[in-house]
């Protein structure tokens, strides 16, 4: 008897063991319900595991055992983080997934998001298509277009094994002088809306039968989108970037609100809170618009993120007082922290804050409920691991073919011509000498601006495409003459018998705070190229900048002029129109001042009187059929 009571031990033992090793959780088994799946591992869950989940580290500081050891959620690239220098798409899909090992291999095994700036193409990664950045983008006003640039990009995103990115900017900017006006597609709240068609095209057409409010992210081939900087960021004090937008509730909700909430209804994944405030609270602690209305009112069940260290921002200095932000962050409804570097920093101060009950389990739960929806959507439990299989798409050509049609339908003609009777574009292939000049008419660096592969952007070839110059070269007839000279003098001038002349000029790249500017003139070299050059050929300008800028002291001597914006990769686009393989279609998405001090101005205000209106825009007819 003595012997047979401990065979039965031992074999209950080992059948214990064995029900414990293939334990079945409901959270793994894709055919449950979605909301029974996120029930049954919160219900699992540390408070650890939960805070683990709500912290999101710069891929700098993160590897597979930082990943484990602190149950990281989320990971993202801050401007220019790359694995290396012009990493390859097999090496960012190596490095994210290597990261995600690190996830899997946690006692519960929640798969991690990595997010990425991907805000006009997949602008991080070396080699990928550059699309015209927002501001040029509006001018097209085709939902259509932007959907496909969308699609196009979150192949490409996928290409590099990352599942979300944050964009796109839905800022309505109301002051050029704001650093961020080219992420922007509009002054005009109803393009802006037209707009966020591009969530469609980063996510997925969403079904019928979707709940208003939930995150929808259609299969492999999509990524998880991130609409931004909640709210009121383009319509700041001066255009000060992270400044105050010192408006009433009207024009709050009339103006900068509305394409959230179509947003919201596409079913964004994620949303972030802006730096800057309104009347003077911080957006990342304003728990009535965060909570209140885009949570309770809108709906909103995607998970709403902070921007880059934005909870230390709550405080002025910055992290002044690191765990009132923590307080402050969480509680007016910030789910995810863009940390990014100093994480036991903030989940030990969480942490606290929690186990003390300055902030309630249900808040954190909320959070993290929030998190797990998005990740079960994109179905990130089932394929948690990229492969190399969709390398092919990073900077494909049917994707540059799409670039380059985007940026034919982005120029405006703002002048064509000392008279109608008499334009100057289109211009003839076929000439004896022609005189290209300016900074920006061999850089890839310029025409794509800042978030570039470089956070700020750079001169140069930074990543693979066509320039202006080249494209002229290739389109020209082949016994026409080429000339080019980055800043000819008068004497270069005088001693060539030039046909005409393109000048190509604009701003410099940069990003965010550091592209503040009060006086929005032209850099120097460019107003004395245009003054020697067109003082002396006849010329078209073609200005690459985000926005508009003091064009009005040299607008006599230019014979055409055109905004190209930032155009990005595929600067033959520039050239198809120029030379009137297509026609100019655009019209200005915002307002064209005379001079500063009329600032800001937009369309339907009082004492409107721009140098060119909203909406403007001269057309041609092309050349030749296409």
């Amino acid at each position: 008897m003595g012997k047979f009571s401990v065979l039965l031990m031992m074999v209950l033992m080992w059948c214990w063991a064995s029900m414990a090793e293939g334990e079945y959780m409901l959270y793994k088994d894709p055919k449950q319900p979605q909301s029974v799946r996120i029930n049954d591992l919160m219900k699992r869950m540390t408070l650890e595991e939960k805070i683990g989940q709500m912290t999101q580290i710069e891929r700098k500081v993160a590897s597979k055992e930082v990943m484990k050891k602190y149950l990281i959620g989320s990971v993202l690239s801050g401007g220019g983080s790359t694995p290396s220098k012009n990493a390859t798409p097999k090496t960012w899909v190596n490095m994210v997934n290597d990261f995600q090992n690190g996830a899997l291999s946690t006692r519960l095994g929640i798969p991690y998001i990595y997010g990425i700036d991907a805000v006009h193409g997949h602008s991080a990664a070396y080699g990928a298509t550059i699309f015209p950045h927002n501001s040029g983008l509006g001018v097209t006003r085709d939902p259509l277009l932007i959907k496909k640039i969308g699609a196009a990009t979150a192949l490409e995103v996928r290409a590099t094994g990352i599942q979300y990115t944050f964009a796109p900017c839905i800022a309505v900017c109301r002051d050029p002088r704001w650093g961020r006006c080219y992420e922007s597609y509009s002054e005009d709240p109803e393009i802006v809306r037209l707009m966020t068609e591009i969530i469609s095209g980063l996510q997925g057409e969403i079904t019928d039968d979707s709940k208003k409010g939930a995150p929808f992210v259609n299969g492999q081939q999509k990524i998880a989108a991130c609409a931004k900087h909640y709210v009121g960021d383009g319509g700041t004090h001066l255009g000060e970037n992270t400044g105050s937008t010192m408006i009433s509730s009207k024009q709050l909700f009339g103006i900068h609100m509305p394409a959230y909430n179509d947003s919201v209804i596409k079913g964004v994944a994620s949303i972030m809170a802006s730096y800057s405030s309104w009347n003077g609270v911080k957006m990342h602690a304003n728990r009535k618009l965060v909570t209140g209305y885009l949570k309770n009112k809108l709906k909103f069940k995607g998970f709403v993120i902070s921007d880059w260290q934005g909870i230390d921002s709550i405080t002025d200095p910055p992290h002044a007082n690191y765990t009132y932000s923590i307080l402050a962050g969480i509680n007016a409804g910030i789910d995810l922290v863009m940390v990014p570097i100093n994480y036991t920093e903030f989940i030990d101060g969480l942490t606290y804050l929690v186990k003390n009950k300055f902030i309630p389990m249900s808040r954190i739960d909320d959070a993290v409920r929030r998190i797990l929806r998005v990740k079960f959507t994109m179905g990130l439990f089932e394929n948690p691991l990229a492969d190399y299989s969709m390398i092919k798409y990073l900077g494909c050509q049917e994707h540059r073919d799409l670039a380059r049609e985007a940026v034919r339908k982005s120029l405006v003609l703002l002048k064509n011509g000392k008279s109608s009777m008499k334009p100057l574009l289109p211009l003839p292939k076929r000439a004896s000498k022609i005189l290209v000049a300016g900074t920006h008419a061999n850089s890839v660096g310029y025409q794509c601006g800042g978030w570039t592969v470089e956070w700020q952007g750079s001169s140069g070839n930074v990543t693979t495409g066509t320039t202006i110059l080249s494209a002229v070269k290739k389109t020209v007839d082949p016994n026409t003459q080429v000339i080019y000279n980055e800043n000819p003098n008068r004497h270069f001038l005088k001693s060539n018998s030039f046909d005409f002349a393109i000048v190509v000029v604009g701003e410099p790249p940069y990003t965010e705070g550091f592209g503040d500017n009060l006086n929005l003139t032209l850099p120097e070299p460019g107003p004395s190229t245009i003054k020697n050059v067109c003082g002396s050929v006849k010329c078209v300008v073609v200005l690459i900048a985000g926005r508009p800028l003091v064009v009005q002291p040299f607008i006599d001597t230019i014979g055409a002029l055109v905004a190209a914006w930032l155009p990005g990769t595929e600067g033959q686009g520039v050239v198809d129109v120029l030379f009137g393989d297509y026609g100019f279609t655009g019209k200005l998405a915002r307002t064209w001042f005379k001079s500063v001090d009329q600032l800001p101005m937009n369309v339907g205000d009082p004492h409107y009187d721009p140098l060119y209106p909203f909406g403007f825009g001269l057309t041609t007819t092309p050349t030749k059929t296409t």
